[in-house]
């Protein structure tokens, strides 16, 4: 895969994640490396409405972008993504969610069984 990211730490991550995808055998890991190699342009951004709207209790949610405070969420959610905004952030802690990096749900799940990518 050719990556088109001009951070280092991004370009790692999505080096990281594809390597991750194709040698455990998750192809959820490259289908996140894909999505994070996207131009600025045409980036991942996902709403708080959105996320409660599609998403069920406890679910385990990837965004391979940011997410934005638009909204509210009325679960308990664990998301992952490379940013979030700080409304979102507190948002999702204040219905009992959880939010996290995606190099740290990596870690957690390698064979992504369970997740959701949402983008």
């Amino acid at each position: 895969m050719k990556v088109r990211a001009k951070h280092q730490e991004l370009k790692g991550l999505i080096q990281t994640l594809h390597k991750k995808g194709v040698e455990e055998g998750a192809p959820i890991w490259s289908a996140v490396a894909r999505g994070l190699n996207r131009p600025n342009r045409r980036g991942y951004e996902v709403n708080l409405h959105r996320l409660d709207k599609y998403a069920k209790k406890n679910d385990r949610i990837v965004v391979p972008g940011a997410v934005l405070g638009s909204g509210e969420v009325t679960k308990p959610l664990t998301v992952a993504a490379l940013k979030f905004s700080s409304e979102a952030e507190r948002k999702i802690r204040k219905a009992g969610g959880k939010t996290m990096g995606i190099e740290e749900l990596a870690g957690e799940k390698p064979r992504g069984k369970g997740l959701r990518i949402m983008g």
